[in-house]
């Protein structure tokens, strides 16, 4: 093949038209500012960008085929298809057309210190937010306020013969119709636009008949510029190509039969996870390569269905978002167990509380700090067994490797907001037990949640002055709630004993509501009930003092969470269901 030259206007024209197109299986835009503006200013610097790839298409089209971003209806039948090259051409089209509702580009010239001093054409793209139904900021559509700053808008230079009469328009606003003003500046972007008409971005053609297998080998490897395709990419167009199917749509189906897969995470991550734990295979990125995608078009309705199921019974553990996961990975070892529970009542019953050991078992104990892709696979298979009637074990309920964490690694934990299981664990005890929010009462919830933040029950000020602490050893999984914003802003300075205090204030809650509601973020409200530091008149025993009381509290805390943790991680339905109490020993006749 050889590369043959095309000018922008012909690109644009052949976009306008629709007799170019993108197969249906190409990724969706994925360029930002940054790539944008890089692109934009190889045109006015007369630097090439690189060849593109396109396929000739006579007659019927070999790839199911879409519009490229910001295209208008096409007019005319497609006769090529745009393999490599559509972050290119996207952003050259959408950004001189003015497509782009978060950025306008400005071409404005700065010195080029290098070559004396030389005024050189560089690109400014401005951040565009909508208010009140108006765009912001509002100089961006003023010809008068751009010109003032020196900048050309980029939707001028426009390779189209219709732009001349906007130039000349735009011109007399910007000038307040001083005529010589207006053809000076008219001329001016003239000049610059013809970076833009002259561009060449030239292009390989692969015949009409090309096997559609090469093609769509000859895409993967060439692609691409600056942003690499993604595993997923990658399979969206072997997909397409096996079963004639838009792997795309049926993620866009996905997240609208099942919503809340997306506050856990990237959808696409979903699907490839779950088929592969449904084939039999850990979650790894050379696993996903080796997916039967024939098999993941036929299951596709068990696939969502375990989904949404596994999403269900994370909400129902009060586990409402990726935030407050503890890990992922958890995700699809239920969504690929959802075929192999038993329909029946009392064995499903059983089943769920097998699911929930082990689920609680992976957020508290260290299991899947390491190789978490094959122990997942090893426990999911564990517990198809367990279902079976199969005891052949699970490893992640083996107590001696994986023991659940004492008092006292329960106190080292760290602060929930970082990716680290136990912490996160821990947080998700406290909102097991209902996390209602101080100042309306509202439990924790799904809808709820999103208004919450971690809070430190002792405050980071505190501590970390008074209490002369390093401002690591404040940020413990066990000094964490879960709180609304206006409980975290009125407590943020103060003492321990502000909570109660935040009771008397609000005359329609009360310190006893206060402390009913505390108790719901299995918080030990005696040890929380510190303060009046300021009557310590010595720094130092001041500060030993707060030091003292912080680790009493996280003691106390940690001591009531070991119930529930023993409770969940055996598959008790806590805190509806606690641990079975032991039985006595009966007493020997004499």
């Amino acid at each position: 093949m050889k590369a043959e030259n095309r000018l922008l206007p012909e690109w644009f024209d052949l976009v306008r038209s629709g007799r170019i197109r993108l197969p249906r299986f190409q990724r969706y835009e994925v360029w930002g500012q940054g790539e944008i503006t890089g692109l934009l200013e190889t045109v006015l610097h007369g630097l090439p960008a690189g060849a593109t790839l396109v396929m000739d298409v006579q007659g019927e089209e070999k790839f199911a085929s879409r519009t490229m971003s910001g295209a208008p209806e096409p007019t005319e039948r497609c006769r090529e298809h745009l393999l490599d090259g559509q972050q290119r051409v996207t952003a050259l089209w959408k950004s001189l057309y003015g497509l782009y509702e978060d950025r306008t580009y400005f071409v404005y010239f700065k010195p080029d210190e290098e070559h004396g001093g030389q005024e050189k054409p560089q690109i400014y793209g401005q951040a565009r937010w909508w208010k009140a139904g108006i765009q912001h900021p509002v100089w961006c559509d003023d010809p008068r306020e751009v010109f003032k700053r020196r900048y050309l808008p980029i939707h001028l230079m426009k390779p189209d013969d219709n732009v001349f009469k906007q130039i000349r328009k735009w011109c007399d606003r910007a000038t307040e119709n001083n005529l010589k003003a207006s053809r000076d500046l008219e001329e001016s972007i003239l000049e610059v636009r013809e970076h833009f008409t002259q561009f060449n971005l030239p292009f390989l053609m692969m015949p009409a008949s090309t096997p559609a297998d090469v093609a769509l080998e000859v895409f993967i490897k060439l692609n691409t510029v600056s942003v690499k395709l993604s595993t997923f990419d990658v399979i969206v167009a072997k997909f397409e190509h096996t079963t004639g199917q838009s792997l795309h749509q049926l993620a866009n189906d996905l997240t609208n039969e099942v919503p809340q897969v997306e506050r856990y995470l990237e959808p696409e991550e979903a699907i490839l996870s779950v088929a592969a734990m449904r084939e039999g295979s850990a979650p790894s990125q050379a696993n996903y390569q080796k997916l039967d995608l024939s098999r993941l078009s036929q299951e596709w309705t068990y696939l969502v269905a375990g989904l949404k199921w596994a999403i269900e019974f994370l909400e129902a553990e009060c586990i409402y978002d990726g935030e407050r996961l503890p890990t992922t990975v958890v995700l699809p070892v239920l969504a690929a167990l959802h075929d192999d529970m038993p329909k029946l009542d009392d064995k499903r019953r059983e089943a769920e509380a097998l699911v929930r050991r082990y689920l609680w078992r992976a957020f508290l104990t260290r299991r899947y700090e390491n190789s978490a892709s094959n122990r997942s696979l090893q426990d999911l298979l564990g517990l198809r067994d367990a279902f079976a009637g199969q005891n052949r074990g699970i490893p992640v309920f083996d107590e001696k490797e994986f023991p659940l964490p004492t008092v006292e690694e329960l106190m080292l934990a760290g602060w929930p907001k970082r990716r680290d299981t136990l912490s996160r664990g821990i947080l998700a005890i406290a909102l097991r037990a209902g996390a209602h929010d101080l100042i309306s009462g509202e439990p924790v919830s799904a809808s709820h949640v999103r208004l919450r933040d971690c809070h430190h029950l002792f405050p980071y000020a505190l501590l970390t002055g008074d209490g002369q602490m390093p401002g690591s050893e404040t940020y413990c999984a066990l000094n964490c709630a879960l709180l609304g914003w206006e409980a975290n802003r009125i407590l943020s300075c103060g003492e321990p004993a502000a909570f109660f205090r935040l009771g008397a204030q609000r005359s329609h809650i009360g310190a006893q509501v206060i402390r009913d509601r505390l108790s719901t973020h299995l918080v030990p409200v005696e040890q929380l009930s510190v303060g009046s530091y300021a009557k310590i008149d010595d720094a130092d025993d001041r500060a030993e003092k707060i030091r003292v009381d912080y680790q009493a509290f996280l003691r106390a805390r940690a001591e009531l969470m070991m119930e529930p943790m023993h409770a969940l991680c055996a598959g008790r339905n806590w805190p509806k269901e606690g641990l079975p109490k032991a039985k006595k020993p009966k007493a020997k006749a004499s």
